[in-house]
């Protein structure tokens, strides 16, 4: 705008300036939709780091633009555009999403190679060839070498890239057991956690499952910068508290934000929905509660093929519509479990959704916090308001 001719009307330095400036944006703007890199407009004056700031770009083939990360980034910086991107894209968030999957692979690709300082510098010089002559020595950073990568004959990753079996474990090798949470918002010690998987429909079997819907509806998503309505002070029992853990799920209008997590901080009585304070951002969303996913804490009950998690405490990660079964990250274990309603019991004054009332069908999609569960009945006793209590099934109540 300083030199722009309008401004700066019969004054030819001025015209040839505003030439010479509007040339190199045009470069500049090519070269940052190639990397991710974002530019500010031309009339612009911050002149801080926010000129170079880069959003994740998962089309890129180049390792930096995948992660959101410039070139000089640092490995904090590094380690937790990678945490970030990983725990949104893990196959264990994202059940049945071949998309989720092969994110995942490239994500933790890119990682492995510029969280290890030989390689990086390789590739820095050479690309994804100079990586590869990089790993002829040795595997590197990740205990072990891949297979395919450090392990890989002539080095380098097998053909299309990091497997999925090496993405997982490449990260719980960084962020999983110790007592660590890989999905907690607070990360995880080193060591290993594993997923466990089912083979078929049934999964673990146990008690029968029924009366469970996914319920989407709702599309939200509207970007805010400030809360327009505080949260009444009396006490509401149909509300999630602040301060609750979430991913985003189910957007139409702004879908690349599902998967992400974030901080409930209040909720607007005027629309309906919450204010969720993103990860690692000073941005707030609007949300519908249709498209928030609580962390919840629960304890597992009721398997009979696997006694074993019976009891174990844990916490939901993930829905999956396709089978109708909470994914679990059970800490003691470091596993993952897939399963149904049924065998998860939601924590006292965890906030659900009452849904599949056959009886009382008026109280369907109601709110209300979980005061007690009944292990004679395998029932909940749920506050719907100060005057209303009621006694409902286990898969009766859902928080997605």
């Amino acid at each position: 705008m300083k030199w722009h001719p309008d401004k700066n009307p019969d004054n030819e330095e001025a015209k040839a300036n505003f030439q010479k400036i509007s040339e190199a944006y045009a470069v500049l703007s090519t070269n940052a939709q190639q990397t991710g890199t974002k530019l500010l407009a031309l009339d612009g004056d911050d002149t801080s780091d926010s000129r170079t700031k880069m959003a994740p770009n998962l089309q890129s083939d180049e390792y930096y633009a995948i992660l959101g990360c410039p070139r000089n980034a640092d490995e904090n910086a590094l380690k937790k555009a990678y945490r970030k991107l990983a725990v949104k894209w893990h196959p264990d968030k994202n059940p049945d999403n071949e998309e989720a999957k092969a994110n995942f692979q490239k994500i933790s690709e890119a990682y492995a190679v510029l969280s290890d300082p030989k390689k990086r510098q390789m590739y820095d010089q050479y690309g994804k060839e100079g990586a590869d002559m990089a790993e002829q020595g040795g595997a590197g950073g990740f205990p072990g070498g891949f297979h395919g990568h450090g392990g890989f004959p002539g080095g380098g990753f097998s053909h299309g890239g990091m497997r999925p079996g090496e993405a997982e474990a490449f990260f719980a090798s960084i962020f999983g057991g110790a007592g660590g949470d890989p999905f907690g918002f607070g990360g995880g010690g080193r060591g290993g956690f594993s997923n466990i998987s089912f083979g078929g429909p049934g999964g673990f079997g146990g008690m029968p499952g029924g009366g469970m819907h996914h319920h989407s509806g709702g599309f939200g998503g509207m970007p805010q910068q400030r809360q327009q309505q505080r949260r009444p002070k009396a006490k509401t029992w149909s509300l999630i508290p602040d301060g609750t853990e979430v991913t985003i799920q189910n957007l139409v209008n702004k879908a690349s934000l599902n998967g992400d997590r974030g901080v409930i901080q209040d909720y607007n009585d005027s629309n309906g929905r919450y204010v969720v304070k993103l990860e690692d951002s000073e941005q707030t969303i609007s949300l519908k509660p249709a498209n928030i996913l609580q962390h919840a804490k629960c304890r597992i009950q009721g398997l009979e093929q696997s006694p074993e998690f019976n009891n174990a405490d844990g916490r939901i990660i993930g829905w999956s519509a396709q089978n109708e079964r909470y994914n679990v990250y059970i800490p003691s274990k470091n596993r993952v479990v897939s399963l149904r309603p049924t065998n998860v019991i939601l924590k006292d004054n965890t906030v659900a959704k009452v849904v599949g009332l056959v009886s009382k069908p008026e109280l369907n999609n109601k709110f209300g916090t979980i005061k007690a569960w009944n292990r004679d009945t395998n029932k909940y006793d749920v506050q719907l308001s100060m005057q209303q209590i009621i006694r409902v099934k286990v898969e009766n109540m859902c928080i997605c």
